[in-house]
């Protein structure tokens, strides 16, 4: 700092909000404590209960198990030519990708509003930080569901798609995270101003559900019913995480640019908002 009329001070405070938020390198600064964030989050996750971090595991294989049963088994929803053990594991481990990554971060003002009104540092790194220990516990579930993989592979007569198609796959996952994160940041703002809002995150999830390919092959809905899926942004996704991973999906080019418009126009526009509004919700939350 100098003295005189040039001061210049580290960082200040302004009665202004910004919707660029905070710079790259303000952000970074904060980085030992995104890691704290993270930290803190995995472990009280998995605090006081009996298996701890293998709920990592034991719920998608519990929710597998439902799908093959009732899906599979009673109501008869054939996965074409792959496994269905496949087929549902690869759609219920991308879907709590974005189920935990949306509704996770969809409280951030609500749930944080005693740490906002105390202490100053990037809004952004609260659900940030919960998305990257979304994203490790995906990492778990994925390196589950590579293993399941192999075993089909060198155990059975199927045959998985060549290697090229796991870039597709992580382009994938990226995807579905910036999505989770956009809706997320937008809706931490409408829950932070209307309480009652965050009802509806639960509810719309679950419809969200049944109008996103987790659990049948888009190719099974009848065409005059099909372009209801194809409003979904999540759809071609989907169906090209399970093309590149398992050698089956209906997704063409123009579909996936959609998609990808889609996400990058709801994370712009969530992230203005965010921004702009966050300082704001101070006085009301």
């Amino acid at each position: 700092m100098t003295t005189g009329t040039d001061t210049k001070w580290d960082w200040e405070i302004k009665e202004k909000t910004s919707w660029l938020g905070s710079s790259p390198a303000e952000f970074w600064s904060y980085r030992h404590l995104l890691v704290g964030l993270v930290r803190r989050d995995f472990l009280m996750g998995y605090q006081q209960t009996v298996l701890g971090p293998l709920w990592v595991l034991l719920q998608p294989i519990l929710t597998l198990i439902t799908y093959v049963l009732v899906f599979g088994k009673v109501i008869g929803i054939s996965t074409g030519t792959v496994p269905p053990v496949l087929f549902y594991l690869a759609g219920i481990v991308l879907w709590t990708l974005f189920n935990d990554g949306f509704t996770g971060t969809s409280a951030t003002f609500s749930e944080n509003a005693h740490i906002f009104s105390k202490v100053y540092f990037p809004r952004l790194l609260m659900p940030v930080a919960r998305l990257v220990g979304y994203l490790i516990s995906f990492g778990i579930q994925f390196g589950f569901l590579v293993l399941v993989l192999a075993y089909y592979w060198l155990f059975t007569s199927w045959r998985a798609p060549s290697a090229f198609g796991l870039p597709l796959a992580l382009l994938v996952i990226l995807l579905i995270s910036i999505q989770s994160l956009g809706l997320g940041l937008l809706f931490s703002v409408l829950t932070g101003k209307y309480r009652d809002i965050r009802f509806f995150v639960g509810l719309g999830t679950r419809l969200l559900l049944f109008l996103t390919p987790v659990f049948y092959p888009v190719q099974h809905v009848a065409p005059k019913s099909r372009w209801l899926l194809e409003l979904n942004p999540l759809t071609p996704l989907f169906e090209l995480f399970r093309w590149s991973l398992l050698g089956q999906g209906i997704v063409t080019p123009g579909q996936v640019l959609y998609s990808v418009s889609f996400t990058l126009g709801l994370f712009l526009l969530a992230l203005l908002t965010f921004n702009k509004q966050g300082d704001k919700l101070m006085d009301v939350v």
